[in-house]
This record gives structure tokens, C-alpha cells and sequence, in this order.
């Protein structure tokens, strides 16, 4: 099953954007996380709620939102482009944003839960002992998160590997930039004989999503195997 050029280009792009997506958007999802699990404040509900808003409003949406604030004329893109030369708009780096966009509620999601279930005695008798909050989280807490973070990882890259709606509406789709394998397996649907490479994109993008997901159990065991045995 050879791929064409440009199905090979789409494949290495998505894989770009996955992983791009999930690791800038890893460090904030942990704070976040924390804030959430750990914070007593007003408008934690508020903020629990539009952490997930990506996941309840039509991607499209969320899409058009991106557009708004980030495109070239939007309040923050025309921002970063004025000053920093940065955009986001009809380039693979938005596509990479929408697809960290969809992907961060999962991540946060996931090291929430993580974070919920670790002993807090723990964490007390580190700060017993001298430890500040920072040394504490790094040295207590992060290990015994690691196999969460590990899942909230692999879930924000399989919905950035399949995310299609906010990406298309954001940054088009446009071969050999923004084309991912969800657009391009859009694109041969819409023209007589495409059958043969939408499959192929199709067979793909299982294969990659199903490779993700055993690589996260398999390092979810490890890291557990290891702290069970520290």
C-alpha cells in the first residue's frame, strides 16, 4: 500500500502537529490541573467550565473562535505577527494550535484525576521535613502523576491526530501546510475515485492512533512497576 507524495506529506504533518500540540501544551495542562485539583478559589467552577468548553461546543466553533483571535487581523494574532512575526492563520503552526486547543481539556482531565488520587499525607510530611511547594510537587507529586500525565498525553494526541473541524476552519486546507490526514481524507471524498486513497489514509491513521495508545499502556505499566518498586 504505497503512498502518494502528498498522503506521505499529510502523514508527517499530522505527526508533527500531534506532537507539537501535545508537548507546548503539556506544562500548562499540569498547572492547570493542579489549579483545578489542589486550589480553593471563586470561580473555580467557572474555570473547570471553560476548560471544557472545547469539548462541547461544535469544533467548528471553536474554529471560528481561533480565527478571531488569532488570524492576522485578530486582537492577539495581529499582536504576534506586528511584533514577533508570529502566525497562526492558513499555517501548520495553527493547525497545531487548534489541534492543542480540542486536545487540553483530555490532558487536564486525565492529570486532574491523577492528581486526586495521590496520598496527600505524602505531600504533608515532605513539607514536614522542610520541603517548599515546588520541591514537593517535583519530587513527591510528579512521580506518583507520571502515569496520568502519561494518559492525558496520549488522549490529546489521539484527538489531535483526528481532529478535522477547528483545524479545517482555522488554517483551510491547504496541501503541504495545513493538510492533515482528517483533511485529506476529506479531500478524496469529495472527488470521483478517492475511495483507494481515503482508505489508505484511513487504515494509517488507525495504525498510528493504535500504536499511541499501546505505547501509553506500556509506559503507564513501567512508570507504575517502577514507583511500586521505589
Amino acid at each position: 500500500m504505497g503512498l502518494s507524495d502528498e498522503e506521505m506529506t499529510a502523514m508527517l504533518l499530522t505527526l508533527k502537529v500531534a506532537s507539537v500540540a501535545v508537548l507546548c501544551s503539556l506544562p500548562l495542562a499540569v498547572a492547570v490541573a493542579y489549579l483545578l485539583s489542589r486550589g480553593r478559589f471563586p470561580g473555580k467552577a467557572l474555570l473547570d467550565g471553560f476548560v471544557h468548553l472545547p469539548l462541547i461546543m461544535p469544533p467548528v466553533v471553536t474554529g471560528y473562535l481561533l480565527l478571531l483571535t488569532f488570524g492576522r487581523r485578530g486582537a492577539v494574532g495581529s499582536f504576534l505577527d506586528e511584533w514577533f512575526g508570529i502566525v497562526f492563520s492558513f499555517r501548520w503552526t495553527g493547525a497545531a494550535l487548534a489541534a492543542a486547543v480540542m486536545g487540553f481539556p483530555l490532558m487536564v482531565r486525565a492529570i486532574r484525576l491523577s492528581l486526586d488520587g495521590v496520598d496527600r499525607g505524602l505531600e504533608a510530611a515532605a513539607s514536614t521535613l522542610g520541603a517548599n511547594p515546588l520541591w514537593t510537587f517535583l519530587t513527591v507529586t510528579l512521580p506518583l502523576i507520571l502515569p496520568g500525565i502519561a494518559a492525558g498525553m496520549v488522549l490529546a494526541f489521539a484527538k489531535a491526530m483526528g481532529e478535522f473541524g477547528a483545524t479545517i476552519t482555522f488554517v483551510s486546507n491547504i496541501p503541504g501546510e495545513t493538510q492533515t490526514l482528517a483533511a485529506a481524507i476529506y479531500t478524496y471524498t469529495q472527488v470521483p475515485g478517492g475511495e483507494a486513497g481515503a482508505f489508505r489514509l484511513t487504515v494509517i491513521s488507525i495504525v498510528i492512533s493504535l500504536g499511541a495508545l499501546i505505547a501509553s499502556e506500556l509506559i503507564s505499566r513501567r512508570l507504575s512497576a517502577r514507583m511500586l518498586a521505589a
